[in-house]
């Protein structure tokens, strides 16, 4: 199974290993690219237990989809839990994407660098789902709050996220070499010149 936030099991259950394969492939290949024989070879099941879990390469493109979201929406209710202000929030946020772009680059890759509604045309776009919801939330409450300015909130929520989304697609494509975390504390200052209110020069973490 791929997680965000722990390490694979060594003995995963079918279910599982039929996902992390299905991943893999997807990234690797593309999607319209895989067979459902591919991921059978791949996660060293059968044919049945794949469509006894998921009916087939939709339902298991699906069932993935659904787990990532699900994981990245865990996330960020801890970011906002463990928290104390809508700033400090997306700051964490922020860090937090840049580093799993580093060490769950698969799973970035298929959330971030994928056009899901091409395979997957009964789901919500990515930027509907549940845990981008969250982030607009989080910035919709530092708009009532006064500490980022005035706006829309989806001005304000591609303003705070866009870059760092824009970024990881970047180092996914290669364009950006250098490890995206030495990169946070400029994106971030950068990020709170265009929505905190007056200009800001350092990042939260540094104030």
């Amino acid at each position: 199974m791929p997680y965000l936030t722990r390490d694979e099991p060594v003995d995963e259950s079918i279910g599982c290993r039929i996902l992390t394969a299905a991943l893999q492939l997807f990234v690797e290949r593309g999607y319209h690219n895989v067979s459902i024989h591919d991921v059978q070879k791949r996660a060293g099941v059968s044919i049945g237990s794949i469509y006894n879990h998921y009916g087939g390469k939709e339902g298991v493109a699906k069932g993935l989809y659904r787990h990532l979201l699900t994981e990245l929406e865990a996330v960020i209710d801890n970011v906002i839990a463990g928290t104390p202000s809508p700033q400090a929030q997306c700051e964490r946020v922020i860090r937090q994407l840049l580093d799993f772009t580093e060490s769950r680059r698969d799973i970035m890759a298929f959330i971030f660098a994928t056009r899901h509604r091409e395979f997957l045309p009964g789901e919500p776009p990515i930027c509907n789902s549940a845990p981008f919801m969250r982030l607009r939330d989080i910035v919709r409450h530092g708009i009532e709050q006064g500490t980022f300015r005035a706006m829309d909130p989806w001005v304000g929520a591609s303003a705070v996220f866009g870059g760092t989304i824009r970024l990881i697609q970047l180092r996914l494509d290669g364009m950006v070499t250098q490890p995206l975390p030495e990169l946070a504390d400029e994106l971030i200052v950068t990020t709170w010149r265009g929505v905190l209110p007056g200009e800001i020069t350092t990042s939260a973490r540094e104030a």
